[in-house]
């Protein structure tokens, strides 16, 4: 009886070893380190006054199972527990995903981390809420989210300008998509685990970021990613979002040459004139494009063309703009600024101007091709490279000039890559997991690109029953952002999402 007793408990030690190796060798690489944090405090300016947020800092998250750099392929999480007098309990919050991507560059999470991706607001016009000079300054979107008790995530990513050791390139399209999305399949594979409701993942971002975050809105659970997300290791779960913050989007970039030339092409830089006939063949390129796009404008307005697209960006976009911005004045600053800007004509509380003196009050910034320009200077043909190359052309137009060969066309995989870097391309396919809300919000005077590029891209969305919200902030620049705090309170309306104290729990 000993001795069958004895052979069970080694029986029984045996088995919970085996079991503890089984675990040990089946550990979840893509787990949330719940317990892993710092508690950080962080004063976060408002319209209405300052207010103290205590919350739970978790840095350097590796969100891959095998990264190719660890120091991009990571993100920071910022959870919010105390604001001000009242407890928060973040497990049901809406979660900003904050893209801080410029130029698409990338994101190194060690060095650009922000302490939990908290930066500065961008600059907008001076003197106003989120410019240069504002009265009423206010902290950015990412510290604004925090204060509303929301979770707030910042991810690194790979980007063009990554280079390995031995001089490879590692970060070239469409690597930063791809990490955004493995970013997003993380959180969602963690629910329950990390805090925040995966259902309410809202991304926001600026310029290339802010096509990145369009992307990430149309693009949820395409399986032309699938190869690369298996590769770098990432959660096998969705990674479709429910709403995309877009500031001047830089994306439909196979197109933007021809939108940049349909709006500034009869206008100087400070260089003079483009070459007019290269300038108007781009045009008619474009012509085309926005034809084939079949948009359909507000109240009736009809399909939106090319030769009637100054009338519809007049009506819907910038004489609202100019309204909102000269009311809001006071009558002696608003003469100052009439004075000042006599192509605007000031009649029965309402603006008048015609859009070529728009076009001349903005003035063009670039040259032409305004993105895939013919040295490759420009930030877009580097994005293009690949492991050895550093810079391609993505447009037949450009290829054709600097080969001189009318018939040359880019290569099949820069065709493939291209698409998987322009949102306008998977909105095209109507698919159900597409975002339902946007946020698309862009300067007057941004003249970085067509004012056309975000108003295509927020007529696509709302002609596909998207819930889209749209403004240009008057005479702003690239990057502006003057209502972060009316976005913070669009998060919770769209989401239905209460800020409440751990009693009402």
């Amino acid at each position: 009886m000993l001795k069958r007793q004895s052979v069970s408990m080694v029986l029984a030690v045996v088995s919970i070893l085996v079991c503890g190796t089984t675990r040990a060798q089946t550990k979840d690489p893509l787990m949330f380190p719940k317990n892993n944090f710092t508690e950080e405090t962080k004063t976060v300016k408002t319209t209405t006054g300052e207010k103290k947020v205590i919350y739970r800092s978790y840095v350097h998250i590796p969100y891959v199972a095998n990264p190719v750099d660890k120091d991009y392929q990571s993100m920071n999480v910022s959870v919010p527990i105390r604001v001000d007098d009242v407890e928060i309990d973040a497990k049901n919050a809406p979660i900003l995903f904050n893209i801080s991507v410029g130029g698409y560059m990338s994101v190194n999470n060690v060095r650009d981390g922000f302490g939990g991706g908290m930066g500065a607001p961008p600059a907008g016009r001076p003197g106003s809420p989120g410019g240069p000079g504002g009265n009423n300054q206010v902290s950015g979107k990412a510290e604004l989210a925090l204060a509303a008790g929301y979770v707030v995530v910042s991810p690194g990513c790979r980007g063009r300008d990554n280079k390995a050791a031995d001089g490879t390139n590692y970060g070239k399209a469409p690597a930063a998509i791809v990490d955004l999305k493995a970013a997003i399949r993380y959180i969602r594979h963690n629910k329950g685990v990390m805090p925040g409701n995966v259902d309410w993942i809202i991304s926001t971002g600026v310029s290339a970021g802010g096509a990145l975050s369009a992307l990430l809105g149309a693009s949820g659970n395409s399986q032309m990613y699938l190869p690369y997300l298996k590769e770098i290791g990432a959660a096998e779960t969705d990674d479709n979002i429910l709403a995309s913050a877009c500031f001047c989007p830089i994306t439909d970039l196979d197109h933007a040459d021809g939108a940049y030339e349909w709006m500034y092409g009869g206008f100087p830089t400070r260089s003079g004139l483009v070459d007019q006939e290269l300038s108007s063949q781009l045009k008619s390129i474009y012509s085309e494009y926005q034809a084939s796009l079949n948009l359909q404008g507000k109240n009736g307005f009809g399909t939106i063309t090319a030769d009637n697209y100054d009338k519809y960006l007049l009506q819907y976009y910038l004489i609202p703009s100019a309204n909102k911005f000269l009311r809001g004045l006071t009558d002696k600053k608003r003469d100052e600024y009439l004075m000042k800007n006599k192509w605007i004509t000031w009649s029965d509380n309402g603006a008048i101007f015609g859009f070529a003196d728009y076009v001349a009050h903005v003035g063009r910034m670039k040259g032409l091709p305004a993105f895939d320009d013919f040295d490759m200077k420009q930030p877009e043909p580097n994005e293009f490279g690949n492991k050895s190359t550093d810079a391609r052309h993505f447009t037949n137009f450009s290829l054709q000039h600097v080969t001189g060969n009318n018939n040359a066309e880019i290569e099949s995989d820069v065709k493939t890559l291209v698409n998987l870097m322009n949102a306008m391309y998977f909105i095209s396919q109507n698919s159900s997991s597409c975002a339902k809300y946007w946020w698309l919000r862009q300067g007057s005077s941004d003249a970085h690109t067509s004012q056309t590029v975000l108003i295509n891209l927020a007529t696509s969305l709302e002609n596909r029953d998207r819930d889209v919200n749209t403004f240009l902030y008057w005479d702003a620049g690239h990057g502006a952002d003057e209502d972060a705090e009316d976005f913070i309170a669009w998060v919770g309306k769209v989401t239905g999402y209460i800020k409440h104290n751990s009693s009402n729990n």
